[in-house]
């Protein structure tokens, strides 16, 4: 049995796609001068959304200025000026995106199953979400749902100091666990599954039969990837995990 399985959050836990393309599309349908159709629109924000998420994890902006230059970037595209003060960016960000967005988190169903299924697990394995998202905004998801108290650590780039892939083996020592008794959990095969398995972990790809990143069909992966389309088969997959 594993020792510790760590959960990606976004895709995951919670359906942050959707959530995204729900604010934007409520922004843009509103926004009388826009100037591009609206699914335009929306995919210009997730494509900016990729882009400046990117600068943060590498440290080249902090969380709120990755938002400020998402903004610069969409605003001309709305019709709508853009505000030379970052102050007045925030408060856009806060006004008209993240109180909608923050609304708009669900969590699959299949969460808390498979989470208390694991808690029941005789010398069952530790838990910990290993996100690369905001430590605040990550938290408030898990808090919304109930989920802060199945799990051991909330461990994202700010406690890290690095996100995944080089963050895999940080976090394997913040838990004071070794790789190879390790699970990865998430729904990016690449990311999740396949860096997770390079450091050493044993990576499980969730395919919820969508594509995180293009929001097209799963992509396909060789019979090699352990494979579940629920978290509640997680469960009876750990033995063919580690022995």
């Amino acid at each position: 049995m594993a020792d510790v399985i760590f959960f990606d959050l976004d895709g995951t836990l919670v359906d942050h796609r959707s959530a995204v393309m729900e604010t934007i599309s409520q922004i843009v349908q509103a926004a009388p001068n826009a100037t591009a159709p609206p699914e335009e629109l929306v995919a210009l924000w997730w494509t900016l959304e990729a882009r400046h998420m990117r600068e943060y994890l590498a440290g080249q902006c902090s969380f709120a200025e990755h938002h400020r230059r998402r903004l610069r970037s969409f605003l001309p595209m709305l019709g709508e000026p853009v505000p030379e003060s970052p102050g007045l960016l925030d408060t856009w960000i806060a006004e008209r995106y993240l109180a909608v967005f923050e609304e708009s988190w669900r969590c699959y169903p299949d969460v808390q199953p498979c989470l208390e299924t694991l808690k029941r697990l005789p010398r069952g394995p530790r838990l910990a979400v290993l996100t690369n998202g905001d430590p605040g905004q990550q938290r408030a998801k898990l808090a919304r749902f109930g989920l802060l108290e199945y799990f051991e650590a909330v461990l994202t780039p700010t406690e890290l100091g690095a996100a995944k892939p080089v963050a895999y083996a940080t976090a394997c020592r913040q838990m004071q666990t070794d790789p190879a008794q390790a699970v990865n959990v998430g729904d990016m095969l690449e990311s999740d599954v396949r860096a997770a398995a390079l450091a050493g972990l044993t990576g499980i790809w969730l395919d919820r039969g969508i594509d995180f990143v293009t929001g097209g069909p799963s992509p396909t992966a060789d019979e090699s990837v352990l494979r579940i389309e629920r978290l509640t088969d997680l469960p009876d997959r750990l033995p063919r995990t580690h022995t």
